[in-house]
């Protein structure tokens, strides 16, 4: 790991001393009887780099026979990335796959044009209860790519590159740090690494991405010298390096990368940079024109009223 000086602050400006710009505080959602913290899309309306979605999945422990699943549903237009730290969830998807994801490997789903998936609890998990926790992201796609025909792509935790120095121990998601590179695939530059401090450790962000954030999985740190308590993402200031120190043993998410050209809308699960394509996906959900996922369609969730709300455009941060 290697330290890059701060860049001097601007005299007159106290802005330019503070390396978090901006601090967001997640919003509890419920989907599917289980609650989850809502990051991003955030109020500032502001995608961090190509990342536009951002949900906290626990920590929650299910009694039995409380586990719910999440039944099919459709996507268009962006990647989900699913990390888990504890738990495990089934995967399937209208490729033909299925694939449990454990803690630490990562699950790679490039809807594109549009897939179908669900997300389910094994049958033990179902009978008599166990932990989930871990974090769903979603990366908006370049236009270029909004419409490539989808894919799935599953890392295990041994596939993922591990960084250690000093009491900072940093696996690589996706994207490159550190002189390491993840072999999970990426259509736009994006970082996504899962960062474990001992009390004390400090772990360097240095500005190679345009946009860069930390989100506060546990433990409490100081980045540059103020303090910050878990659950909450610390938007770094751009071009600015930053210094994390735990103050106990903590565990955060370092994401971040390049902003997209132009602005992306959210309806439902759906995201695009045309409105009119939205209104498409959604008549397609609703007429039964996207993919099936083999024996695993029966139920699915439907589309929300059409009062659910208009789209709200995510803007490349600036």
């Amino acid at each position: 790991m290697s330290f890059a000086p701060c860049p001097d602050p601007i005299p007159g400006d106290a802005a330019s001393c503070d390396a978090v710009e901006m601090v967001v505080v997640p919003r509890a959602r419920d989907i599917g009887g289980m609650m989850v913290g809502r990051v991003l899309p955030s109020p500032a309306g502001q995608m961090i780099g190509p990342f536009i979605f951002f949900d906290r999945m626990g920590p929650v422990r299910f009694g039995p026979h409380q586990a719910e699943d999440v039944r099919p549903h459709p996507h268009i237009g962006l990647s989900t990335v699913t990390y888990l730290f504890d738990g495990s969830m089934v995967h399937r998807d209208s490729l033909g796959t299925e694939r449990t994801i454990t803690p630490g490997a990562v699950n790679l789903m490039t809807a594109g044009r549009g897939i179908v998936h669900s997300e389910r609890h094994q049958q033990a998990v179902k009978a008599d209860g166990g932990p989930l926790f871990g974090i769903q992201t979603w990366i908006a796609l370049p236009a270029g790519h909004e419409e490539d025909a989808p894919a799935f792509f599953h890392a295990g935790a041994a596939d993922l590159p591990l960084v250690a120095d000093g009491g900072a121990s940093v696996r690589l998601v996706m994207g490159s740090l550190f002189g390491a590179t993840s072999p999970v695939p990426s259509v736009s530059p994006a970082l996504y690494a899962d960062a474990t401090l001992e009390a004390g450790a400090l772990l360097p962000v240095d500005p190679a991405a345009e946009d860069r954030a930390l989100f506060l999985v546990s433990g409490e740190v100081e980045v540059d010298g103020k303090a910050f308590p878990p659950g909450d993402m610390l938007v770094l200031r751009k071009g600015r390096a930053a210094t994390v120190r735990a103050t106990t043993p903590a565990r955060l998410i370092l994401l971040g990368g390049e902003p997209l050209e132009g602005p992306r809308y959210i309806w439902w699960n759906f995201v695009s940079s045309d409105l009119g394509r939205l209104e498409e996906a959604k008549a397609a959900w609703r007429a039964n024109r996207f993919p099936l996922i083999p024996d695993d369609h029966a139920e699915f969730i439907p589309a929300p009223a059409d009062d659910f709300g208009r789209p709200r455009p995510q803007a490349p941060r600036t």
